[in-house]
C-alpha cells in the first residue's frame, strides 16, 4: 500500500464491501422497519379513535377554508370503490391486505443492506395496509377523517393509513423508475 492508498482502497476491501451490500438485511434491521410499520398502525388506530370519540358519524368540522375534519365510514377501497357492493368486499379486502402484507414481509427480509428507501416504502405500505385491515375486520368499514376541498370540489376523505400507503407507493415507484433509468444507461 502506498502513502496515498487507504485500507478502503484495496481490492480486497472493496470486494468485501460490495459483497456486504448484496447480503440481505439482518433480522435486526428488518425488525426496525417492522417496528416503524407497527408505529404507523398504532398512530392510525389512535387517530381514528380520537375521531370516533369526538365527532358523530357524518359530522364535518371546517378547520381551514380548504380542510375539514370529518367522520365518515368507507366500506369500499380508495375513493369509495366498491363501497356499495353488498358486504363481500369486506373480507376480500381483509384477505388482500393480509396477502400483500405477507409479500411485503418476505420482500423486506430480502432487501440488500443499505436499501433504506425501499425498506421505508415497504414499512409505510405495511403499516397502512394493516391499519385499514384492522378497521375492516373489526368494523366492516374504514374510518376516514381528513377532507381537503375548495369551493364545491373536494378530494375524497382519507386517513393516516391511506397517507402511509400513498407515500410508500410513491417511494416504491420512484425506486422502480430510478432502477429502470440506471438499467437503461
Amino acid at each position: 500500500m502506498n502513502a496515498k492508498q487507504t485500507p478502503g482502497d484495496s481490492p480486497i476491501a472493496n470486494d468485501a464491501h460490495e459483497a456486504n451490500a448484496e447480503m440481505p438485511a439482518p433480522w435486526s434491521s428488518t425488525l426496525w422497519w417492522l417496528s416503524l410499520g407497527g408505529i404507523i398502525v398504532a398512530l392510525d388506530q389512535y387517530s381514528k379513535k380520537i375521531v370516533t370519540d369526538n365527532l358523530p358519524y357524518r359530522a364535518e368540522v371546517e378547520v381551514l377554508p380548504f380542510f375539514s375534519w370529518v367522520h365518515w365510514q368507507n366500506a369500499g377501497a380508495a375513493f369509495s370503490f366498491l363501497d356499495d357492493a353488498g358486504g363481500w368486499q369486506r373480507w376480500a379486502f381483509v384477505v388482500l391486505a393480509l396477502g400483500f402484507s405477507a409479500f411485503l414481509l418476505f420482500e423486506l427480509r430480502r432487501l440488500r443492506r443499505g436499501d433504506w428507501v425501499q425498506a421505508l416504502a415497504f414499512a409505510l405500505i405495511l403499516g397502512g395496509a394493516l391499519g385499514n385491515m384492522i378497521d375492516r375486520a373489526l368494523l366492516g368499514y374504514v374510518i376516514d377523517f381528513l377532507k381537503f376541498h375548495w369551493g364545491t370540489g373536494y378530494f375524497p376523505a382519507f386517513n393516516l393509513a391511506d397517507s402511509a400507503i400513498f407515500l410508500g407507493a410513491a417511494l416504491w415507484f420512484t425506486q422502480i423508475w430510478r432502477e429502470m433509468r440506471q438499467d437503461g444507461e
